[in-house]
């Protein structure tokens, strides 16, 4: 029989997405189809059906994320996958030539997501945008560069009193790191500040601390601890869900109080950013153990509408050929300058595809970069500069959350 591809029902929620899931051992929990179920609305996913049994599909979640000086709409790439009885027949390039269709019809710029494997999504337009990395600090190796005197208040919060200043926190953080999507309370209620048994690994109860500075809220940590002691010497850890500061103070402070847990032997955190604030204040930053991989994809769904969301350093312009097998509406001759991007009859300096676009998006790679790997065809050298020039980002791209 022939598969059907199309955008899923209410009544078929949660069967949907349950392709993606044969691949962690079970169906979904209650609580986490019901989270999906309260953040996706069901015709944002699209399904593969075989004589009426879900055989593949692909989520989205409607997104606020930041891009360099902006916010703009987002779609949030997720539970994609397809049963390994129905692969090699084409359902998941059919399942993302949907979505990316829907996704331009609703008028969201960029989509992304976090890749399972690294080859998955280059093929529909994807391109690696950032780096992120996991740590594992020793506490007594841990001293920072200097003294300085601790600012600020912080004290443990309940779930529900942390919504709203966490929030405000976040949303402040956002906006000076590109991308990192802006929660709702519905998404703190049911995702972030959740505390499920299954994801404890071991671990204590989620403990959630909210840092005020002058009276006002400017950050926070969720963390758990792993408590272990051999020979009476501790051996556990605090492991660090996420620290989110609004400005370099307050991540100080977190940090230090993170860092300052008795009882426990060391810290580890993951999704880290490149440019983290701890490489520097520490006086020894090679005992974070830093270990890197790949974070974020980028997809310029609508190219001119994405381009011109986001702002640009001064400086003077480029024109670009850019190619989109998938999205044929973006491909063309475009020029870029500081004040965004228009089609141009101009004879191109670079030579790319959407993709290697999307990796320079939020500022986490330049076109030199990309020109040194390959992945730019160069047609005048000056191009490149004043391509980087444009494109630079005060801060490297983070998302400290897993979608």
């Amino acid at each position: 029989m022939s598969i059907e591809v199309r955008a899923a029902r209410p009544e078929e929620f949660p069967d949907v997405i349950t392709p993606i899931f044969h691949y962690f051992g079970g169906p979904p929990t209650p609580d986490f189809a019901e989270s999906v179920g309260l953040l996706i609305p069901p015709d944002r996913i699209h399904a593969a059906f075989d004589d009426g049994a879900p055989v593949g599909s692909a989520s989205v979640f409607p997104l606020e994320t930041s891009v360099p000086g902006a916010f703009v709409r987002a779609a949030g790439v997720t539970l994609v996958g397809v049963l390994p009885t129905h692969r090699r027949r084409g359902i998941l390039r059919s399942l993302m030539r949907a979505q990316l269709d829907d996704i331009h019809e609703r008028g969201e710029p960029i989509a992304y997501l976090w890749s399972s494997e690294d080859p998955l999504y280059g093929r529909f337009g994807y391109g690696i945008a950032s780096f992120t990395g996991d740590i594992d600090l020793v506490r007594d190796r841990a001293e920072f560069q200097a003294a300085f005197e601790p600012q600020g208040m912080i004290r443990v919060v309940t779930a529900d009193e942390a919504i709203e200043p966490f929030s405000q926190v976040q949303r402040r953080a956002a906006a000076r790191h590109p991308g990192m999507f802006v929660r709702t309370p519905d998404w703190w209620r049911s995702r972030r500040l959740a505390d499920p048994e299954w994801r404890r690994r071991g671990g204590g109860e989620m403990t959630r601390i909210l840092l005020e500075l002058d009276g006002r809220p400017a950050g926070y940590a969720l963390y758990r601890l792993h408590f272990s002691t051999e020979r009476g010497v501790a051996t556990g850890y605090t492991s660090v869900i996420e620290a989110v500061g609004d400005s370099p103070v307050a991540t100080r402070e977190l940090w230090s109080y993170l860092i300052g847990i008795d009882w426990m032997h060391r810290v580890r955190a993951s999704l880290l950013p490149r440019d983290h604030e701890l490489f520097l204040l520490l006086h020894e930053p090679r005992r974070l153990m830093f270990d890197q991989r790949d974070g974020l994809w980028v997809r310029l769904v609508d190219l001119e509408a994405a381009l011109n969301a986001r702002t640009y350093k001064p400086g003077e312009s480029v024109v670009v050929d850019v190619g989109d097998e998938l999205c044929p509406w973006n491909a063309g001759v475009w020029e870029l300058g500081p004040e965004g991007a228009a089609r141009s009859s101009g004879e191109p300096g670079l030579r790319l595809d959407v993709a290697a676009l999307g990796s320079v998006y939020l500022g986490g790679f330049t076109f030199g970069e990309l020109a040194r790997a390959g992945r730019i065809e160069i047609r005048d050298e000056g191009a490149l500069e004043r391509a980087d020039a444009l494109f630079r980002a005060d801060r490297y791209p983070w998302c400290p959350e897993i979608f």
